[in-house]
């Protein structure tokens, strides 16, 4: 039989020059040979990744021979492993990884990602794990197109060159570039320091003065903190089981994986069994001699690691301490009762030294635990071995314990390093252990880790929008058909009306009721809402709600009574709510924090307009006052659309001079508003166009003659719901968010604050090259002059070009506003001039952070706001 061929690793071959000059020079040209590397495709790429992973396999034996003997460190059986796990494993999870070109696409969102190599990584190699952690590092690179420049501990610098140069001289065979992966032959501190300089990335593995060298280099590094494992026995585990993947585990490489256990905490009732079954497993107890003597060399002076014991046999350092085990001895177990940091058998030994400890019950031993990782061991892993039907303890140790890995009856060694003991945790041979430990990472490092990922986005517009309410029923006389609906479609049993007290009075609520006494529903009456509805009010009103449970509420009047029924069909529905929530501001009301509740439980809306100017009935608006306090709060939301609006103009007939210019304009503004808002969409584009035209048509006959002309009455109607509607989807801007605070705090009515500013809103926005544009995906670039002449134009407006046009335009409104009785300037409705001026800045502040600003065009600046209030104060134009 032919004697079988020993695999050997390749020579090493000594450097001419081992300089910091020539490492730079050697550095740049691996990245010059990564640069050719970034550009093979992924079918070249995974053909390097299997031959180097083959190549790193079948020399898994001579490359732990030589990690044992160089080092005098661990287990050559168990090296070889590690080898195995790094090689094999390794190449298993991420064969099928995409790694080159473009990862995800989505056309629809216009997005794509694409990956990068990192370009050079500077890798620094423990002496616990010198040739596998080489492999596993060396097989990433390569699977990200990625150069990787080892730096080895000086104990290990043999076996983990040749481990690094095995996997590039098969990388190269496989198409590589040459020079692609490399390794110092001779390690200093200032070697490794001139790599982490120069490299892209650095993955750090190793001790934690090198580690934070890594982090403090200025370059993005991947380091791996430190380990204190603690295991806590359950008295619900199965001891046996629990003893032996400890032991398994402990032993493995003589402990020095970074995840194994260093403690082992069994709770009272169990504590003497595991015990027991430790010494019948062959692990020896310290007695109180030898403990203090194995303590005297756990540590160094300083605090750290003694490296005489790491990955020593139990029986060796026995001896080093000066007693004398069995040659077979697994593990040196010491019973201690602190896990303070002044106790030794406390921290981090990386050999098959253990701690054990008794807690009297569970709530200890996680006392005991937490303490255990903070003395050293934050972040990296903690073990419970427990019955997993114990759901509530298992709960309570993962959110007690600040450490990355949270291993439930799994010896720890193994399944730290991920894909033995559970299959969805990543392989690997660097554990990130996340803020806790100081690291950046909190998972298992993997080729992710190694990849800049570009996404490309292409500019989307979004989903757009129109919500109405579900029936809007309009023209002179159309109330008893309309009402017909609750009885017939809806079988609605009760009502409950919202009005002011004029309105009641007046007998405004007559035809109302008297349909519903010929439908048989029963009704009640609310008719106490006041301008500038107060919560204090919706309360009250809420009082007689909730008494008389009605599943219909009816809302009569301007929009006074509709914000006011709206509060209280909100407070009706949802009496939990919180107001401050509800008027949480939003840039996209799809996207606003607060979500708001579903309206429509106990009652449906339906909203019947008085006036024609706010447009209440149709939008999802409703302003409320606390007046104990003074706050007033905006609410906004869909879910407060009426679900029915009926506009009949017999309602509007007796409207007053004054209500119907102001509400006349605010209606005017409302369709302006919304058509350069930067949200508008052609839906509420011919909504808003038709209202304004409808409005300089009929609104000087609807404030001349009143109910002497149903035609404008109807007109002046149809205008209001329709520009309701338009800003109801597109919203508003900067003249509404002014005048909101000019009204609050001068107390104007509301259509007359906007038609004092309008105009010099509208001049502000037409600047073709503002300081700043309103932002929304849709909206590409400032375009409001040219959409102020458009409105113009088809509300009758001439002119040779859009600069003509729209100056004609700001002269017909002025025209109309002075056809119906508005005054030119703030100053000339009586606001003194030293109120005005001190309540200026507040107003500004509060008109920017009103909702409606950010649909503006231009986007405002605080004394650009406060430019604007001042010529409307002072000159009116």
């Amino acid at each position: 039989m032919a004697k079988k061929e020993e695999i050997k690793a390749p020579e090493v071959s000594t450097p001419e020059v081992n300089t910091p000059e020539w490492l730079e020079q050697k550095m740049a040209k691996m990245k010059e040979a990564q640069k050719i590397f970034a550009t093979y495709t992924q079918e070249q790429v995974d053909k390097i990744f299997f031959e180097a992973a083959m190549a790193a396999n079948k020399a898994r034996i001579p490359l732990a021979k030589m990690a044992a003997e160089e080092t005098g460190m661990g287990i050559v059986e168990d090296k070889v492993i590690k080898n195995h796990y790094a090689a094999e494993y390794t190449y298993n999870k991420y064969r099928h990884l995409q790694t080159c070109g473009v990862l995800e696409e989505d056309p629809a969102y216009g997005i794509k990602k694409i990956a990068e190599p990192v370009g050079l990584v500077g890798a620094i190699i423990p002496t616990t794990n010198p040739t596998s952690t080489a492999i596993f590092k060396t097989l990433i690179c390569l699977k990200t197109r990625n150069a990787i420049i080892i730096s080895p501990h000086p104990r290990a610098k043999k076996c983990t060159r040749a481990a690094a140069m095995l996997v590039a001289e098969a990388a190269v065979k496989a198409g590589a570039p040459e020079g692609i992966i490399d390794c110092l032959e001779e390690p200093t501190v200032e070697m490794s320091g001139l790599i982490m300089a120069n490299a892209d990335e650095i993955l750090a593995t190793g001790g934690p003065g090198m580690v934070r060298a890594a982090y403090s280099s200025g370059k993005p590094a991947l380091g791996v903190g430190p380990g204190n494992t603690p295991v806590i026995m359950d008295s619900s585990c199965d001891i046996q089981k629990s003893v032996y993947s400890v032991i398994h585990s402990k032993t493995f490489d003589n402990g020095m994986i970074c995840a194994s256990e260093q403690s082992v905490t069994a709770i009272a009732d169990i504590y003497d069994e595991v015990r027991a079954e430790f010494i019948k497993r062959g692990c020896h107890m310290l007695n109180k001699k030898e403990l203090d003597m194995v303590r005297e060399i756990i540590l160094t002076p300083a605090g750290s690691v003694n490296p005489k014991i790491v990955g020593q046999p139990a029986a060796e350092i026995a001896k080093l301490a000066g007693f004398e085990v069995p040659a077979d001895t697994k593990i040196l177990i010491g019973e201690v009762t602190s896990v303070d940091v002044s106790e030794p058998f406390a921290h981090e030994k990386l050999s098959p030294v253990l701690a054990l400890y008794k807690a009297k019950d569970y709530e200890t031993a996680l006392q005991m635990a937490e303490q255990l990782v903070s003395d050293g061991g934050y972040g990296h892993t903690s073990s419970l071995y427990i019955n997993v039907n114990e759901k509530e303890k298992m709960a309570e140790h993962a959110a007690r314990m600040k450490t990355c890995r949270i291993l439930i009856n799994t010896p720890s060694s193994h399944g730290g390093i991920g894909d033995l003991y559970n299959f969805g945790l990543a392989p690997s041979l660097t554990l990130g252990c996340g803020s806790y430990g100081g690291n950046s990472v909190s998972e298992n490092v993997g080729p992710k880790h190694l990849l800049n990922i570009k996404t490309v986005a292409e500019r989307r517009e979004n989903m757009l929008w129109f919500r109405t309410p579900q029936k809007v029923y309009f023209k002179k006389g159309c109330l008893p058909v309309a009402l017909d609906e609750l009885k017939n479609y809806y079988d609605k049993k009760k009502a409950f009306i919202v009005t002011d007290g004029f309105l009641f009075s007046s007998g405004m609520t007559a035809p109302i009721t008297d349909k519903l006494d010929e439908m048989g529903i029963q009704y009640a009456c609310f008719y106490e809402v006041a301008p500038d509805p107060t919560l204090q009010i919706a309360r009250k009103g809420l009082e007689q709600l909730k008494a008389f449970q009605p599943d219909v509420i009816i809302a009569l009047g301007g929009g006074s009574s509709m914000d006011a029924a709206k509060i209280m069909w909100l407070m009706y529905e949802h009496p939990e709510c919180n107001f401050e929530d509800l008027a949480m501001d939003f840039m996209d009301i799809r996207k606003r924090v607060y979500t708001f509740p579903k309206m429509g439980e106990k009652a449906m809306m339906v909203a019947i307009p008085t006036s024609s100017g706010t447009g209440s009935e149709v939008t999802p608006f409703a302003i409320i006052t606390d007046a104990d306090t003074g706050t007033k709060w905006p609410i906004a939301d869909y879910e407060l659309l009426p679900n029915m609006a009926i506009v009949d103009t017999d309602f509007m007939m007796t409207q007053p001079k004054g209500l119907t210019s102001a509400s006349g304009i605010d209606a005017l503004t409302h369709a302006l508003e919304a058509y350069v808002s930067i949200m508008a969409t052609d839906y509420t584009d011919g909504l808003a166009l038709k209202a304004g035209k409808n409005i300089f048509t009929y609104l000087p006959d609807a404030y001349e003659k009143g109910a002497a002309d149903p035609i404008a009455r109807e007109g002046m109607a149809n205008a209001s719901t329709m520009a309701g509607m338009a800003f109801a989807n597109a919203f508003l801007g900067v003249c509404h968010s002014m005048a909101h605070k000019l009204g609050a705090y001068h107390h104007l009515p509301h259509g007359i604050a906007n038609a004092l500013l309008i105009e010099l809103v509208m001049k502000y926005n037409a600047d073709p090259a503002p300081v700043k544009m309103g932002t929304f995906s849709q909206y590409p670039y400032p375009k409001a002059k040219e959409r102020y002449a458009e409105f113009g134009r088809f509300c009758g407006v001439t002119g040779k070009n859009d600069d003509e046009v729209f100056d004609n335009f700001i002269k017909a409104i002025a025209e109309l506003k002075e056809k119906v009785g508005i005054k030119r300037t703030i100053k000339e409705y009586g606001i003194k001039e030293e109120d005005f001026l001190a309540t200026l800045d507040e107003m500004v502040e509060n008109a920017f952070n009103d909702q409606c600003t950010g649909a503006n065009p231009r986007y405002p600046l605080f004394k650009e706001i406060k430019e604007i209030y001042l010529k409307a104060y002072y000159e009116g134009k």
